[in-house]
């Protein structure tokens, strides 16, 4: 296991690796959730072998600490991404973020895209305020003491036992901030940096899931959407066969 500080208050960030050959790829994982556990077993399969593979756990989160000052907005985040991959002597690493994680890789590549050779999205949020039915929105409903005292719990018992067994590991007020924040959007907002971007960029989005919204402005700006069958918003899970063509790239 690795770790950087990534505030003035020696808070770590911390990720496991595969040694390879780089550009490495990097795995971020969305809200209430874990890296290696959402990404472990796609980097293992033999089409990826032989690269260099972290999992990075976002402040909060899995491995990392979680310290009370903290903002967690994705901007916070993205720079203590940044510091994880800066201690890893890291540049032009291929990024790949679920949900979150891929909001959070977005703004990395516009804050240090010296950092970031190309991204492979996963349903990651584009806009801020996104629908009530988007996972955030049910943690950010609560007042952030609220959540902490009581909230959590329920939520916990309300998503389900695969996303419970990784949000259980994350501290309740991180968790909530990070919604609320997710929620917030970046400035500019993740769909704009994405179109602006001019590295390679994929998004993935899960066939039942629904049509992924302004999808052919994102593809006019060189972003290449796929539809994956027969998955939903977990497509690494629901068909890891396609995720991983998608990180793979081309051949």
């Amino acid at each position: 296991m690795q770790q950087a500080e990534f505030d003035s208050k020696g808070s770590r960030i911390r990720w496991t690796e595969m040694p390879g050959e780089e550009p490495a790829r990097v795995y971020v994982h969305g809200l209430g959730a874990m890296s290696s556990v959402y990404h472990a077993h796609i980097a293992a399969r033999p089409e990826l072998a032989g690269r260099r593979s972290l999992f990075v756990d976002l402040p909060g989160h899995g491995l990392s600490d979680r310290p009370e000052h903290f903002g967690y907005t994705l901007e916070e985040h993205a720079d203590a991404l940044a510091a994880a991959l800066d201690a890893a002597e890291l540049t032009g690493a291929e990024v790949i973020g679920h949900s979150m994680g891929g909001a959070v890789a977005i703004v990395l590549a516009h804050r240090r895209p010296e950092l970031v050779s190309r991204l492979v999205l996963t349903e990651a949020n584009l806009d801020a305020s996104p629908p009530p039915a988007a996972g955030s929105s049910g943690i950010a409903s609560h007042e952030e003491d609220a959540f902490v005292d009581g909230g959590h719990a329920r939520v916990l018992e309300a998503v389900g036992p695969l996303w419970a067994a990784t949000m259980r590991l994350a501290d309740p007020r991180a968790l909530h901030r990070s919604a609320v924040g997710l929620r917030r959007g970046s400035d500019p907002v993740m769909r704009t940096i994405l179109e602006g971007l001019t590295v390679d960029r994929v998004y993935l989005q899960g066939e039942s899931s629904g049509e992924l919204e302004g999808r052919e402005r994102l593809e006019k700006a060189g972003v290449r959407v796929l539809t994956v069958p027969g998955a939903g918003h977990n497509v690494m899970f629901d068909n890891p066969e396609a995720f991983v063509a998608a990180v793979a790239g081309p051949a």
